[in-house]
């Protein structure tokens, strides 16, 4: 009888585990399209701002509603068009001056830029998350034996200097949601080049390390064979 319960259960939870990944992303945008609605809906401020907008052309709520928003995306792609031109210098210069007059919106609106910034693929000075390079920092240095190593990400390649030593930032990630994590300033000597990818460092940490071996070279079998847990007779039986 315990044997056919297990059997019963185990199946369920290879379901389940199969149906998680496709669970989970309609989770996560039902979530985000909630989050939209509460902020951009017809009946948040936003939503009110673009009724009044659309209002003035359309005559039902919806048509405005819709207008609104059609004077929003046009004016954003606008200035997508600006910055592909290379024009959006002044305008940004001007609405920079006009902002950081503002005490507290200047800082928020200072900070909000740095972080776009390092999130785009390429900025005015060429930085952002893909022009990291992958690296592995060695605690306790690359010949210290049984030490922990992580795989992490170099910010600069310019080494500071920090109590007398040489030392680079590296930015160690979280899993599963790897944009967040730890800055490092570690011993310029403690930081190794990894031979993957910035999309390789993401999708192990997002993986939990289950695509490591998509990415790292492997161990020989006999290593792995070291690791299993050993069989539990009475469950043998």
């Amino acid at each position: 009888m315990i044997r056919p319960l297990r059997s019963l259960l185990r199946i369920f939870a290879t379901g389940a585990l199969a149906a998680l990944p496709l669970a989970a992303t309609l989770l996560i945008f039902g979530w985000a399209a909630g989050v939209l609605i509460k902020w951009l809906g017809p009946d948040s401020a936003v939503g009110r701002l673009l009724l009044s907008i659309g209002l003035g052309v359309g005559a039902s709520e919806v048509v405005g509603y819709a207008i609104g928003i059609g004077i929003v995306a046009a004016a954003i792609f606008g200035l997508g068009l600006l910055v592909e031109a290379g024009l959006q210098r002044s305008f940004a210069s001007a609405v920079n001056a006009l902002l950081q007059r503002i005490p507290v919106v200047g800082t928020v609106y200072d900070l909000m830029k740095r972080m776009v910034g390092l999130v785009r693929a390429q900025d005015e000075n060429g930085d952002g998350v893909k022009s990291m390079s992958a690296v592995w920092c060695h605690f306790g240095g690359p010949q210290a034996e049984g030490n922990s190593v992580a795989l992490a990400l170099l910010s600069n390649d310019v080494p500071v200097l920090i109590n007398g030593q040489r030392c680079l930032a590296v930015l160690i990630p979280t899993a599963p949601v790897p944009v967040g994590g730890g800055l490092l300033y570690v011993p310029e000597h403690w930081v190794t080049p990894a031979d993957v990818g910035v999309e390789a460092v993401t999708s192990i940490y997002v993986s939990m390390g289950l695509t490591s071996p998509q990415y790292l070279p492997r161990a020989d079998g006999a290593a792995t064979a070291r690791l299993k847990a050993p069989e539990n007779p009475a469950h043998a039986a």
